[in-house]
Formats: C-alpha cells, sequence, structure tokens
C-alpha cells in the first residue's frame, strides 16, 4: 500500500476541506493508496512525537461543505526556517528540510501534497529540489498566484464581502453617511475590486493603484453637493496613499514575518476627517469574516476537481509541480513558474476598466 501524506499551510479558506475530501475518495477509488494529514502544515511531521492522522472514507465524509481545514493549518512552521529555542531563551530559525525529507523516507511515505499559496508554494519547490516527491495545490483567497486563473476560496470570500457591502450600503443611504469597508487583499487587490462592482461601489481603493485623499475628499463634496446624500468605498487592507506606505503592525508571533495589515479603512477615516469632512464616516473591518464559513458551489466544485487532478498527478509521477486552473481547463505548472510572478491587478486589467466606465473611482 503506498502511502500520500498531505499538509495544508497558510491562512485557511473555504474549500480546504474538499480537496482533502477528493484526495481520499480519489485514493480509494485507485484501491492502492492511504492518505494521512500532517496537522498544522508540515509542524506534525516535524514534531516529537509526530502528529499525523490517517484520512479515511469516513473520516472525510461530508466536510466538502465545511470551512477551515480538518487537519488544522498555520503560517508557524516553514520547515526551512523554523522556529527553535536556544538553551539562552533566543529564537533560532533553522532549516529542518533534510530532516524533514528523511522522515518522510522513514514513515514509507512515497509523495506528498502541499496545499497553499505562494508562501506554501515555495517551500513545496524547496523541498523538490531537495529530493522530496512532492506536489502543490493553489490555496488563496486573495486570487495572488500568477500561474492559475483561480484558486478555490477566492470566490467564497468575494461572495461573502459582497454580502456584508449589500448591508452597509442600506444603513449608509439611511443615515446619509459615506461607508468604508475593508476587505483582504495583501498584495492583489482582487477581492475589493470584484466586490466593488458587484457591490456597487462609488470608489474602490486597491493596492495596485495608490490613492489620493485629497480626491477622495473632492468626489464626496461633489457627491453630496449633487444630493446623493450617502457614499460606499471599498478598500483593500493592502492600499496606500500615493504619499505614504502600507498601513500596518510588525509581527510578533515568533516564526511569522509577515506585517499584520488591517485597519487601513480607520487611518482613511481619520484623514479625511482632518481634511474637514462634513458627512459622518463609519468604517468596517471584515477581517477573518471572509476566511470562514461554506464554501460555496463554485469553490467546491473547483477544489474537488484540484484535489482529483493532484492525485492523479502522483500517479503519473508528476513531482515538482502545482495544479492549475487556466483558461476554463485543469492542467499543471512547475513549481518554479507557480511562485515567478504574483497575479496582481494590472491598472490597465479589463475589470478595472469596466469599473472606471461604470463610474467607480480608485482615487487616483
Amino acid at each position: 500500500m503506498n502511502k500520500l501524506l498531505v499538509a495544508t499551510g497558510g491562512g485557511d479558506c473555504p474549500g480546504l476541506n474538499a480537496v482533502l475530501r477528493a484526495l481520499v475518495k480519489a485514493a480509494k477509488t485507485a484501491g492502492d493508496w492511504e492518505v494521512w494529514g500532517s496537522l498544522e502544515a508540515f509542524n506534525g511531521l516535524l514534531d516529537d512525537p509526530v502528529e499525523l492522522v490517517k484520512l479515511t472514507p469516513k473520516r472525510v465524509a461530508g466536510i466538502h461543505v465545511k470551512g477551515g481545514t480538518i487537519i488544522k493549518t498555520t503560517n508557524r512552521g516553514n520547515p526551512i526556517a523554523y522556529p527553535i529555542e536556544q538553551p539562552d531563551g533566543s529564537i533560532e530559525l533553522v532549516d529542518r528540510s533534510e530532516e524533514m525529507i528523511d522522515k518522510l523516507q522513514a514513515l514509507g511515505f512515497a509523495a506528498v501534497i502541499n496545499i497553499g499559496g505562494d508562501g506554501s508554494q515555495r517551500i513545496s519547490q524547496h523541498l523538490y529540489e531537495r529530493g522530496c516527491p512532492i506536489i502543490g495545490v493553489p490555496k488563496t483567497i486573495d486570487n495572488d498566484l500568477g500561474a492559475t486563473d483561480y484558486s478555490f476560496g477566492f470566490s467564497t470570500a468575494v461572495q461573502i464581502a459582497t454580502d456584508c457591502f449589500d448591508k452597509l450600503v442600506t444603513t449608509a443611504e439611511s443615515h446619509h453617511r459615506v461607508m468604508i469597508m475593508e476587505v483582504m487583499g495583501r498584495d492583489a487587490g482582487w477581492i475589493a475590486l470584484h466586490t466593488a462592482v458587484a457591490g456597487g461601489a462609488e470608489i474602490c481603493l486597491i493596492p495596485e493603484i495608490p490613492y489620493s485623499v485629497e480626491k477622495i475628499k473632492a468626489m464626496i463634496d461633489k457627491r453630496y453637493r449633487k444630493g446623493k446624500g450617502f457614499m460606499n468605498i471599498v478598500i483593500a487592507e493592502g492600499a496606500m496613499a500615493m504619499d505614504g506606505h502600507v498601513f500596518g503592525e510588525k509581527p510578533t508571533d515568533i516564526g511569522d514575518s509577515h506585517l499584520k495589515l488591517g485597519g487601513v479603512c480607520n487611518l482613511l477615516r481619520y484623514q479625511l476627517e482632518q481634511m474637514g469632512c462634513i458627512p459622518q464616516i463609519r468604517t468596517t473591518v471584515l477581517g477573518h469574516i471572509q476566511r470562514g464559513g461554506t464554501p460555496i458551489a463554485f469553490d467546491r466544485i473547483l477544489a474537488t476537481v484540484m484535489g482529483v487532478k493532484a492525485f492523479s498527478m502522483i500517479q503519473q509521477g508528476q513531482f515538482g509541480e502545482m495544479v492549475s486552473f487556466r483558461n476554463n481547463s485543469f492542467t499543471s505548472v512547475p513549481l518554479a513558474e507557480a511562485i515567478l510572478h504574483n497575479n496582481n491587478v494590472a491598472p490597465d486589467h479589463a475589470l478595472v476598466e469596466a469599473a472606471r466606465a461604470i463610474g467607480i473611482s480608485f482615487g487616483d
């Protein structure tokens, strides 16, 4: 019996469980494979004793409708730079990748599937270069992996954000207020852009197009002079003013180097109020609401087919590659290609141009 190890790393998102379920069902159909999960990304494999769980058909039954991941996840378990406490209490980042590969061989695993975003797939590429038989499955609600048109979790995040935005529109209109809703999007503004178009925002602020606070203030003044009486703004957490910088806090968690974003909507509110903006301004930070809950049908289907595709790649020995959804077809790309470029919003993207055509401003 061949053994397959699967890990879910980075932030959780709707659809992860659907991939796990698809892998297990495909393995059962093949008949000569069993699937094991490493708890909290690769931490489960690196722990002593190891924390691995056998993923049986019974264990994964019905989990495709659940958000999150039943084998848990973390963004603090990078085997390339693993935090180890030293005798003096300090923390040293250690490369444990060779140790991990040795453990895989000792435990009899013939292949590994790593489900995650760009950081996770960089780990996949590093392990592959050291001889690990590994395949990647793309996962990110930001949809910022350049080698796939869509990754599961993104469409559900957009649906959640749009539902929330719809509710804010009615309260903005009732109180004649300016509503600023902040969504996720560290480097890529896809969630904000899709939500703005779907929800009918007046302003959409994304990381790829720096905004002018003065222009936003002028737009608000003009809209209220016309008697509209309310305005709705969508802003990505990584958006920044033309003369500013990304708003966030330095990380404090050991093993996590990402700037902690969140709150740029409150900064914008403060700036507008300091400039004398007359209408009342209210802010909403959606945060991790976008990561949770039941995946919509599209993401369940996308995740399921990606899981089946990943298992097929294992059977064919296509190691060092990542599942990809391009031009409405499921294929694969080398991991090196998958991590080469981020999928950022181009200023001349068709959706940006469509947004501008219907009157949405990007604050520029």
